[in-house]
């Protein structure tokens, strides 16, 4: 099988346990592009945050993120933006500020975080924040909702994570009863994740394909997290990272090397390295 775009989660999959790229990650990037491969980034991040790992790698293509629903190689070029309708991000916060929590609005251009005194509070505006561009603006105010009265916003994800673990289980069930417009996902021990009805990075990296002609079997996709699965699942070539829980290794066609030991360098040059460039199986006719 020729594939012709490779997709990448980042958080567990690109970056090393201590948030930095190896060298031997971007020379692996740098060798699949060379060879005519679309390497594109799918993940829960924020535009501005995967766009900041994007420019490191020199990766120019559009990217999926916000779990999908915001696909874009520049702030104000977007090939897809779903969001959760103004209304709805009203009510659903209105019910959460009901729960001990910290929330994070996240649009493309900045976040609206609730300021709360609870334990974990400087925990959850350092996960927050982490990876952001210094562009990438977050405004603390009181209460959510009231900003959000004067201040009409209609974003691509809203984050949660909560004080107790109780009141993410309380939530999640309240909030599945109430809202169908939304999809809810758990992130991590204390955290909730929502975007727009029908959005997944599966579906999102789908549709890029569309976009550029590109179909699922001739992708590859590497990745770490239970999110990754049925993206893994779909592509032609399903890698799981080495440090990936099992569930993520038992979906994947192939386990490469953990984070820690530049799985994704050792994946992209055992693969690819066997593969012509694009341009030269185009000269031979091999693909259109």
């Amino acid at each position: 099988m020729i594939y012709r775009l490779l997709a990448l989660n980042i958080d567990g999959t690109l970056l090393q346990s201590n948030g930095k790229l190896h060298r031997s990650t971007k020379e692996a990037i740098e060798y699949v592009q060379q060879k005519g491969i679309y390497v594109t980034l799918v993940t829960s991040r924020s535009f501005p945050s995967a766009s900041k790992v994007a420019n490191a790698l020199k990766i120019p293509s559009m990217l999926v993120t916000h779990r999908g629903a915001y696909i874009g190689n520049t702030i104000d070029k977007q090939l897809l933006a779903k969001r959760i309708p103004e209304d709805i991000t009203y009510d659903l916060v209105r019910l959460l500020e009901g729960f001990q929590c910290q929330i994070r609005v996240q649009h493309e251009r900045f976040s609206l975080i609730n300021k709360t005194k609870t334990n974990h509070n400087l925990l959850a505006k350092t996960v927050f924040s982490s990876g952001e561009p210094v562009l990438y603006a977050h405004q603390f105010v009181d209460s959510i909702s009231e900003a959000l009265a004067t201040q009409k916003i209609a974003p691509p994800k809203i984050e949660v994570k909560f004080e107790h673990k109780e009141d993410l289980k309380d939530a999640k069930e309240a909030i599945a009863r109430m809202f169908t417009e939304i999809e809810i996902m758990v992130a991590g021990a204390s955290g909730l994740e929502f975007v727009p009805a029908g959005v997944s990075k599966e579906n999102g990296l789908i549709y890029l394909g569309e976009c550029l002609g590109i179909n699922r079997k001739e992708m590859v996709v590497i990745g770490a997290d239970i999110d990754d699965i049925p993206m893994i699942e779909a592509a032609g070539l399903g890698v799981a990272m080495g440090n990936a829980p099992v569930a993520v290794k038992q979906a994947a066609d192939w386990v490469t090397r953990s984070q820690n030991e530049q799985g994704v360098a050792y994946m992209v040059k055992e693969h690819f390295r066997k593969q012509q460039p694009i341009a030269f199986l185009r000269k031979m006719n091999i693909i259109k």
